[in-house]
């Protein structure tokens, strides 16, 4: 039993103790945030390589943890973006003086994503997500100088109060129509009944504040502008990315009864997440908030997949977000460096980027094409695999209205490119001289955004894990 649990809860160990040596060197020496930042990078990739060892199978806790194949690659998936957006933050963090708590909030986050994506039981998965989510809010506060950066967190917390709030109204609900909190005993006892339904909804709506779905998306563009652009990134893609999975596994698992219901409102949620969110990308004029209503609408094609209830569903979400991390990692790795180094997060300071910077220009054009889904980058091969798996349902209504968005979403992203290449700026921004770290961060986006669309192995690997279940 014991050994079970050393090998079963690996990966949250390893974030574990990760944590205390944070702890020991916050509390016993006074080292430099540059011999720190070393460090800790060095542990992120222990864990990145731990997640690969020894994958195993099974349950402790009455079935309240489990873990499987696809689970574990989960995990590792939010490891490596972990990693990245640790690389990327080095010009940063490296002057800042509070680096060890960002570290030790971020990997708090991460360990709450962790138990979330291995719950068994509605409690073990609340419990997760509120671990997830309640260091955040500090984090989007950590520009302590910056009045924006307050009200991020400010924002944060409130909707995410409020969307925790909704959800565990759904469970209780949920919990007084079936007797059970365990997702497998969940499931036999769903009759389509009005107060199982109305149960869903909150929770549904739990959910979409949580991965900025329409109309639940208003907090989204606040927190990313005033957060900083580490923090943007985290909440970009990681924690995105891990609400995503589990939304996934418990639709198809727990909720699989009301698949009828839950279609109907995914058609609508996707064409309204879609549609806004490509619409007020076009307006803006802050990158983070540009990069916000992409993300959002980058969410709304995730439901399209979603919507099509199946193995094919499973994976092409499970594999869209792996692409997501690398492309938008690569466009906010860009941003992070240029903020860091010069304060300047506006598009129209990229005016004639291409003169000054050419090699981070090319990475944040390629990182731009890979989230607009132009071929032969790796957001074509995640966003048509979206469109497959949304087809099985047979509704070609939205997968039109999903394809036509996708031609809009090219106006917005090649409007930056041609800004950085083509727009005449007599003030450019200045040659930036990049560290290493942030330099191998963006060359991993790169080599995620051209591999993983082109090695189809992947897409195979996540497809037969997917089936599996």
């Amino acid at each position: 039993m014991l050994n079970d649990f050393f090998i079963l809860m690996k990966q949250e160990l390893v974030l574990l103790a990760i944590l205390f040596i944070l702890l020991i060197i916050k509390v016993g020496n006074d080292w430099s945030n540059e011999r720190l930042l070393n460090v800790i990078n060095a542990l992120l990739l222990i864990n990145v390589v731990a997640g690969f060892i020894m994958p195993a199978e099974g349950a402790l806790f009455g079935d309240m943890f489990k873990t499987n194949g696809l689970i574990t690659l989960e995990k590792n998936i939010l490891n490596v973006g972990t990693l990245i957006i640790s690389l990327q933050s080095y010009s940063w963090l490296k002057n800042h003086k509070h680096l060890s708590e960002f570290y030790m909030l971020m990997l708090s986050t991460l360990l709450g994503m962790f138990y979330m994506l291995s719950s068994g039981n509605l409690l073990m998965f609340y419990l997760g997500l509120e671990l997830s989510s309640i260091p955040l809010a500090a984090m989007a506060n950590f520009d302590l100088e910056k009045r924006k950066s307050s009200e991020a967190a400010i924002k944060f917390i409130l909707s995410s109060a409020f969307s925790s709030g909704l959800l565990l109204f759904g469970v209780s609900l949920l919990y007084g129509t079936t007797g059970t909190l365990s997702f497998t005993e969940i499931t036999p006892h769903l009759t389509n009944a009005p107060l199982q339904i109305f149960a869903f909804v909150l929770i549904l709506a739990g959910f979409s504040f949580k991965i900025s779905v329409v109309p639940f998306h208003f907090w989204t563009a606040d927190v990313y502008e005033g957060s900083p652009v580490a923090v943007t990134s985290y909440l970009s893609v990681i924690s995105k990315g891990a609400v995503l999975f589990v939304f996934v596994s418990i639709l198809y698992t727990v909720f699989k009864p009301l698949a009828d219901v839950w279609y109907n409102m995914l058609f609508l949620l996707s064409v309204l997440t879609i549609v806004i969110g490509n619409l007020f990308a076009i307006r803006q004029d802050n990158f983070k908030r540009f990069l916000a209503f992409s993300s959002i609408a980058q969410v709304g094609f995730i439901l399209v997949g979603i919507s099509g209830s199946s193995p094919l569903g499973t994976a092409s979400v499970i594999y869209f977000v792996l692409i997501y991390i690398f492309s938008n990692l690569g466009a906010f790795g860009v941003v992070s460096i240029v903020s860091a180094l010069t304060g300047k997060e506006n598009i129209s300071d990229y005016k004639a980027f291409y003169k000054t910077n050419p090699l981070l220009s090319w990475v944040l054009t390629i990182a731009l094409f890979s989230l607009a889904g132009v071929p032969p980058t790796a957001g074509f091969f995640g966003k048509f695999f979206l469109l497959i798996a949304g087809a099985e349902q047979g509704n070609y209504v939205l997968i039109s209205i999903a394809a036509l968005n996708m031609v809009i979403s090219f106006y917005y992203y090649l409007r930056i490119v041609k800004s950085i290449f083509m727009d005449p700026n007599e003030q450019p921004i200045e040659k930036l001289t990049v560290p290493w770290m942030p330099k191998l961060a963006l060359f991993l986006c790169l080599a995620g955004i051209v591999v993983i669309g082109l090695w189809s192995t992947i897409y195979e690997y996540i497809y037969s894990l997917s089936i599996g279940l």
